[in-house]
């Protein structure tokens, strides 16, 4: 029997799940990833050693779980976060740590990228109809060249997180085309860095990795790749994409009309779509087949809140815990409503309408009720007519039945849960088993390896309490 692996290089957890053949994962490790942060710089940064140390003990925790031998598991792949990189100089040595997308070092849009952005072909080329800002690869680079001129002189390679995990497992210079295509400096009909775009921000072509489609045998990781993670150099590596993209595939989208969405450090969902059409609001990349693109809708307003509440307001409790006590609490949290990004605000001033009597149950369900409406917005965006038969959650927020039957309520839809839990860490192995399986295409085994474990239905009377809820809260606004 074959073993494959894949990694999820997230932004708060780093995540590997080993799958069999049939497509059941076996084995899971998960670990927190220690960033280091200066909130007087607004810096996020990852140390290149604590980077590959995370990840051995991550990957390690799924190999003992999984009771298997390094030697058996056949193939890698990851899934990966995007606009978090490093500068490397002529002998590839790294120069900075990682610098992770959240950091805010860069205060204002720079005009290079406004001037990027204004170019009447910008959509078009790039597929983004959500423009890049202040966390984007492109502004930070920005800023190394007008900052910190003497590390900008040395560098001869830029490297997203994924294209350094490539490059050192593998000694190759390649990137995929979905992380690539976040960056704003991607042509996407042509899958090539677009020149223009270089140009504006002092990048030398040389510098950027090599770009190819999500599923290329990249091949045999090195001795020292092997070392780095405990595996053997006889496992294959094939090139993964972004987190959202390969969440994506470990849902099946590629072969049925679903939405995937994402409870996480930010809210997103995805679709599939044949032909190439950008619009403002969705970002577009190449899907796994010729032909296809998956898209991508985003809002901020994710699982942070509950987590800002929990430790902010009731530390005695659990999340958990707080999930539970809130499934007694009606639609509309009895009139409380919380505002998008209600953890932005000082103190409970994210909060509209409280009264004396609203209690920690009343607050997590209405932190539930405002992610929901911010996932109904962002389905609308993706899939106008209403089409889509079904959503599939991952991330964090599908560990809630709760929140998943408020999710199906407000967006009136069917939610289905996948068997795994780690759909990244699933659409990531899934690529080496498509690479090496005796499937006829990926379609099949992406037919074979899509499991689900419930079917969760809208309510119709927390339907109809929804529909007028929300009426409620437009008339006030």
């Amino acid at each position: 029997m074959s073993f494959y692996l894949g990694i999820d290089l997230g932004t708060s957890y780093f995540k590997a799940g080993i799958f069999n053949d049939q497509g059941k994962v076996i084995g899971l490790g998960r670990c927190y990833i220690n960033k280091e942060s200066d909130e007087r710089k607004s810096t996020c940064e990852l140390p290149i050693a604590v980077f590959w140390e995370t990840l051995y003990f991550c990957v390690n925790e799924a190999i003992q779980n999984a009771g298997v031998r390094p030697e058996e598991i056949r193939t890698i792949s990851y899934s990966s976060q995007a606009n978090s990189f490093v500068l490397l100089d002529q002998f590839n040595h790294p120069l900075t740590p990682f610098i992770l997308w959240p950091d805010q070092r860069v205060k204002t849009v720079p005009t290079s990228l406004l001037a990027l952005i204004d170019n009447p072909d910008f959509q078009t080329i790039t597929g983004l109809g959500i423009v890049p800002g202040i966390q984007s690869l492109a502004a930070k680079i920005d800023w190394f060249h007008n900052n910190e001129r003497q590390i900008w002189k040395q560098v001869k390679s830029i490297m997203s997180i994924s294209d350094y995990f490539t490059f050192v497992l593998t000694g190759e210079k390649i990137s995929d085309y979905s992380t690539s295509s976040m960056t704003g400096l991607f042509n996407v009909p042509k899958c090539e860095w677009w020149n223009e775009a270089l140009s504006n921000f002092n990048i030398d072509k040389e510098y950027l990795s090599s770009p190819h489609n999500t599923g290329k045998l990249v091949g045999c990781i090195t001795t020292k790749g092997a070392q780095l993670l405990g595996l053997s150099s006889q496992t294959l590596f094939f090139l993964g994409g972004l987190d959202h993209h390969i969440v994506a595939i470990g849902a099946g989208l590629e072969h049925n009309n679903y939405i995937s969405e994402s409870t996480g450090t930010v809210l997103a969902c995805v679709n599939y779509q044949k032909g190439y059409r950008p619009r403002k609001g969705v970002n577009i990349a190449p899907g796994l087949k010729d032909g296809y693109f998956f898209q991508m809708a985003f809002d901020e307003n994710g699982a942070v809140a509950l987590e800002w509440y929990q430790k902010k307001h009731v530390l005695e409790f659990s999340i958990v815990e707080l999930l539970k006590i809130a499934e007694d609490i009606e639609p509309g949290s009895e009139g409380l409503v919380a505002k998008p990004n209600a953890n932005r605000f000082k103190g409970l001033k994210g909060f509209r309408n409280i009264k004396e009597f609203h209690l920690p149950p009343h607050f997590v369900r209405a932190i539930l009720e405002s992610t929901s409406l911010s996932l109904l917005k962002l389905t609308k965006d993706l899939d106008n007519s209403g089409s889509a038969k079904a959503i599939i959650p991952s991330g964090g927020g599908a560990q809630s039945c709760l929140w998943i039957q408020i999710k199906a309520d407000i967006l009136n839809k069917i939610f289905i849960l996948p068997y795994c839990s780690e759909l990244a860490c699933q659409g990531a192995a899934m690529l080496g088993a498509i690479g090496t399986s005796h499937f006829n295409n990926a379609t099949e085994i992406i037919e074979n390896w899509t499991q689900y474990s419930q079917m969760i239905s809208p309510n119709p009377t927390n339907v109809e309490k929804y529909i007028n809820w929300f009426n409620n809260i437009k008339n006030k606004n």
